[in-house]
C-alpha cells in the first residue's frame, strides 16, 4: 500500500472522528482535548526528527482534528471559523502529498452534506461547494513546494560535488605545481608545471560539461 493511500485513509478516519465528537458526551471536554493535542504536537516537534514522515503525519492529524473540532462545535458550515478549512487544505498539501488535499476535500464535502439537516438553501451549501474550487490551488501549491525542495536538493548535491572536486582533485595537482615551483631548476620542472596546468584545465572543462 502506497504512502499516499495510507495518509489518505488516516485522514479520512480523523475527519470522521471530528464529526462524531460533537455528537457525543466528549464535546464538553473539547478545550481539554485541544490542549492535549497541542501538547502532543509540542512534544513531537521537540523530540522527533522534524523532517521524519511520521512527524509530518502527526502534525497533519492534530491540525485536522483541532480545526474540524472547532468548526463542528461552533456551527458547522455556519461557523465563523469555517474559513480555517481553507488554510487546512493548503497545510495538508505542503505537509504531506498534494493529492491529500483532494481526498480530504472529498471526505469533508461528504461529511458536511451528511450532517446538514434537510431543505437547506443554496446559500447554506455554498461554503461546502467552495471547497471543491479551492482544492486545485492547494494541489498546485503542494506540487510547487515539492519541485522547489527537489531543486534545492539538487543544488546542495552539486555544491557537495564541487567541494569534493576542488578538495581532492585540484588540490593534488596544485600541490604538484607548488612542489615543482619550489624546486625549479630547469626545463623539467617547467614541463611538469605545464602538464599539471593542462590537467587542471581539462578537469575543470569536464566538470563544467558534466554540471
Amino acid at each position: 500500500m502506497s504512502k499516499e493511500i495510507v495518509h489518505a485513509l488516516i485522514l479520512v478516519v480523523v475527519i470522521a472522528c471530528s464529526f462524531i465528537l460533537p455528537k457525543t458526551g466528549l464535546v464538553q471536554y473539547d478545550l481539554q482535548i485541544s490542549a492535549g493535542l497541542f501538547i502532543i504536537l509540542f512534544l513531537t516537534k521537540k523530540f522527533f526528527v522534524p523532517r521524519a514522515p511520521y512527524s509530518r503525519l502527526i502534525e497533519s492529524v492534530i491540525f485536522t482534528l483541532i480545526t474540524l473540532s472547532v468548526i463542528n462545535t461552533t456551527g458547522g458550515t455556519e461557523s465563523p471559523f469555517f474559513f480555517l478549512i481553507y488554510f487546512l487544505l493548503f497545510s495538508l498539501s505542503l505537509l504531506l502529498e498534494p493529492i491529500i488535499s483532494l481526498t480530504t476535500t472529498i471526505t469533508l464535502i461528504v461529511f458536511f452534506l451528511i450532517s446538514l439537516p434537510g431543505n437547506q438553501s443554496f446559500k447554506q451549501i455554498l461554503p461546502i461547494i467552495s471547497l471543491a474550487f479551492l482544492t486545485p490551488f492547494a494541489m498546485f501549491m503542494g506540487q510547487e513546494y515539492i519541485e522547489a525542495q527537489n531543486s534545492k536538493l539538487k543544488t546542495q548535491n552539486w555544491q557537495k560535488e564541487t567541494f569534493l572536486f576542488l578538495s581532492l582533485i585540484l588540490k593534488n595537482h596544485l600541490k604538484n605545481i607548488k612542489t615543482a615551483v619550489e624546486n625549479f631548476i630547469g626545463d623539467h620542472q617547467l614541463h611538469e608545471i605545464k602538464t599539471n596546468v593542462r590537467k587542471i584545465e581539462k578537469l575543470i572543462e569536464e566538470f563544467e560539461n558534466k554540471s
